[in-house]
């Protein structure tokens, strides 16, 4: 497959709709030389039968220089899974080989029982219904449904996947969510300048909090919530203001 080059990632936001066709001759973005890296497409980008890629859904086109990953970042309201994605989930049944999972798409998802760090036949995790997971989609198809694991395929082990046990989770927009999990996340750093808390983010738009004390839980979900469209000055205003009164 051809593959994008990373131009596109220094040039600014680049606004796509539906039935857009990336890149385009005219956009530079498309790089048919034999070193170029393959890409892996995310969300809202498909493959067309011309070796040439198309938007599928409106937002911004995103790129993680990690493993060159394109997608398309949008607010849309419903999770639709997708490969490699983190998601916080609820158990809501179990049989034999699954757990059924409801991560606020279309359909539940599906858990195998061995797919959590050195599962065994013999030796499972048994997780009740009403249990807050923390997994990963190992598979997504629009015409199935999704299939999670609870480990980390590369080193086999759970880093950070699995139970979360306390603490307390709330839904946010899903562009807030995909914002959260980038490192140089403004509000998350200057929540961590007073305040100690652990935290799991779900790219299906939930957020998973633990913090020492209630009242600290109730200021980190309040200033996530409202740092959604502020800019740099307002947010550390903000954070500044939550943190006095507390």
């Amino acid at each position: 497959m051809a593959s994008i080059t990373t131009e596109e990632a220094s040039s600014g936001p680049k606004i796509v709709l539906p039935g857009d066709i990336l890149p385009g001759p005219e956009s530079g973005l498309l790089d048919d030389a034999p070193t170029a890296p393959v890409i892996k497409l995310g969300p809202g980008l498909q493959p067309m039968d011309d070796d040439t890629i198309a938007a599928v859904k409106a937002g911004v086109l995103k790129h993680a220089a990690t493993g060159n990953r394109w997608w398309v970042e949008s607010n849309q309201r419903r999770y639709v899974a997708a490969t490699g994605e983190s998601v916080i989930g609820v158990v809501i049944g179990k049989s034999a080989d699954y757990y059924k999972l409801d991560i606020g798409a279309a359909q539940p998802a599906l858990l195998g029982v061995l797919s959590f760090e050195g599962a065994t036949k013999r030796n499972k995790p048994d997780h009740k219904v009403g249990t807050l997971l923390y997994c990963r989609v190992s598979m997504a198809n629009k015409d199935m449904e999704a299939e999670l694991e609870c480990f980390n395929p590369t080193t086999g082990k759970a880093d950070g996947f699995g139970d979360l046990k306390g603490g307390f989770v709330f839904k946010t927009s899903l562009g807030l969510a995909r914002r959260l999990l980038d490192p140089k996340t403004l509000v998350l750093r200057l929540l961590g300048q007073h305040v100690p808390f652990e935290t799991a983010i779900g790219m299906n738009g939930q957020v998973w909090i633990n913090s020492a004390k209630p009242a600290h839980t109730i200021l980190i979900v309040n200033a996530i919530k409202n740092s959604e469209f502020l800019g740099e000055g307002e947010c550390r205003s903000m954070v500044k203001s939550l943190v006095e009164k507390l």
